[in-house]
């Protein structure tokens, strides 16, 4: 348009002082204003359409004010033609075309023009040459889309083959980490096959084997001996597999954590060839971590009780008239004092491993719904599409604020962990005695490490560190301690950039 601004103050200055031809320059220069300014990625798909569509109308007008001399300005139809027709879908093709027609009699009406011969055929032909070129465009936008998808399936077959690659050589530096600990391997039969110096030098674990002078093994309460049929070595050696088990070894004070884990072995021909047994020491961290529930449980009742206070006096500030001015700010500090209230009551029942609950009838449906339409403001910020499918009424004996707070914990989760949009689907329905409700989203997804991980205290996924996703790792394990509270049980079923489903099953009674 600047090019036709030059030709026209070149060629045909009259032009430039013509009223219309300026009003039609000056939508140009809107439309160009529009496509910077607005944020369009924020808007629902397909709203970009208007500006292509005025586009024509813009042009058409520009070519109607200029005259004979500017009819070859019918060309520029070309560009916001291609734009529309590129979509997959259909209907842009018939909008591009509608916009063409439209360009070309919307201006004639508009001016009160005569129809004239070459102003019929126009009104004829450019429908038609645009047409061509929008189906053309269309077509070859199409293709271009399916070699697209064929080559972004070829990457995600090259991608899960890196991933496979990724995944062995972690397999690897597992086995070669092992040096540092406790190392046993068995046949398919238990018998010995390997143990390395760290197992054998180890007092508390000279050979973890019931016998009359050696050590027994004890469960994680530190009193139950272990049964000879669930000795590790006996498990790996029948085919079982297992990960992180606590046990302890030795006797009084002297006694030892280790955490127990089994890989099985499989031969070349695919039968099982026996197993390896790792014995990592962790006393230190189990001692750890419970003086760290110990710290977390004092310092949050310690910080209870003054919160509570501010915000006793905060309601007593805000039902005395004569704050009004600082109503807002008061309301402010309100919010987040509570918060943070909430905040320090979940520190304190993830530490103690328990939740107080006021049990009552209640919909669970209707909770579920509640939360889903609180969100709806966060997921479209992100850019991601909430999906209510309920059953209703789902009855079950629950504490509404509790499971309400569950259902908060799922739906923001899946919010934050969908940072490139996508779909959240909050699905609940009955099952025999149990209501189930399930949170699915289309987000970054876990690998199988993190999935194990995921309800533990404060764990935070490297993806979330490293995006700068806001948390501190304590709503999944804040709602395992409450649905497990109600005798439900939580699961997660995740895959890396595939999204995840938490799944929440609730006792109707």
């Amino acid at each position: 348009m600047l090019l036709v601004v030059a030709a026209a103050a070149i060629f045909h200055p009259e032009t430039l002082a013509d009223e219309r031809f300026r009003l039609a320059l000056l939508a140009h220069t809107a439309l160009f204003g529009l496509s910077v300014g607005v944020p369009w990625g924020r808007l629902p798909r397909g709203a970009y359409a208007v500006i292509p569509v005025l586009d024509c109308l813009a042009i058409g007008f520009t070519r109607d004010a200029g005259g004979s001399n500017f009819s070859v300005l019918s060309l520029l139809l070309v560009f916001p033609v291609i734009w529309l027709s590129v979509d997959s879908n259909r209907s842009g093709v018939v909008l591009a075309v509608s916009a063409t027609v439209l360009s070309t009699l919307l201006p004639a009406m508009a001016f009160g023009a005569p129809p004239s011969q070459g102003a019929m055929i126009r009104a004829i032909f450019l429908p038609l040459v645009m047409a061509a070129i929008a189906v053309t465009a269309h077509v070859v936008a199409g293709t271009l889309y399916r070699q697209r998808q064929t080559l972004v399936r070829k990457d995600e077959a090259l991608a899960d083959t890196v991933a496979e690659s990724v995944h062995r050589q972690r397999l690897l530096d597992a086995v070669l980490s092992t040096v540092n600990v406790g190392v046993w391997v068995v046949d398919q039969d238990g018998h010995d096959v390997l143990t390395n110096e760290a197992l054998r030098t180890d007092p508390a674990l000279s050979g973890p084997a019931p016998s009359a002078n050696r050590p027994r093994l004890f469960q994680a309460d530190r009193a139950t001996p272990v049964p000879p049929e669930r000795y590790p070595t006996a498990r790996a050696a029948g085919g079982e597999t297992f990960t992180d088990e606590l046990h302890w070894a030795g006797e009084g004070e002297d006694m030892r954590a280790y955490s127990v884990t089994a890989r099985t072995m499989v031969s070349a021909n695919g039968n099982h060839a026996g197993a390896l047994i790792t014995f990592a020491e962790v006393t230190a961290l189990i001692r750890a971590l419970s003086a760290k529930d110990n710290f977390v449980a004092t310092v949050s009742h310690e910080l209870r009780t003054p919160l509570t206070s501010i915000l006793g006096y905060l309601e007593l500030v805000l039902d005395e008239p004569g704050h009004e001015d600082i109503e807002e700010e008061l309301r402010i500090v309100q919010r987040n004092a509570n918060h943070l209230l909430g905040l320090v009551n979940d520190l304190i029942a993830v530490a103690s491993e328990r939740v107080e609950l006021t049990l009552q009838e209640a919909d669970v449906a209707s909770l579920l719904a509640g939360v889903v339409a609180s969100s709806h403001a966060k997921a479209a910020v992100s850019g991601v599409e909430l999906v209510l499918d309920v059953e209703e009424p789902l009855t079950a004996r629950v504490d509404p604020g509790r499971i309400s707070q569950v259902f908060g914990n799922l739906v923001s989760n899946a919010i934050k962990f969908s940072p490139d949009g996508g779909r959240v689907t909050a699905r609940a329905y009955r099952s025999n005695s149990h209501v189930v409700c399930s949170i699915a989203d289309t987000g970054i997804g876990m690998d199988g490490q993190e999935q194990e991980q995921a309800f533990t205290k404060f764990f935070r996924s490297a993806r979330s560190r490293e995006t700068a996703i806001p948390g501190a790792g304590l709503g999944l394990p804040i709602s395992k301690t409450i649905v497990e509270g109600h005798g439900g049980s939580i699961s997660l079923r995740s895959a890396p950039g595939k999204g995840t489903t938490v799944t929440v099953s609730l006792p109707v009674s």
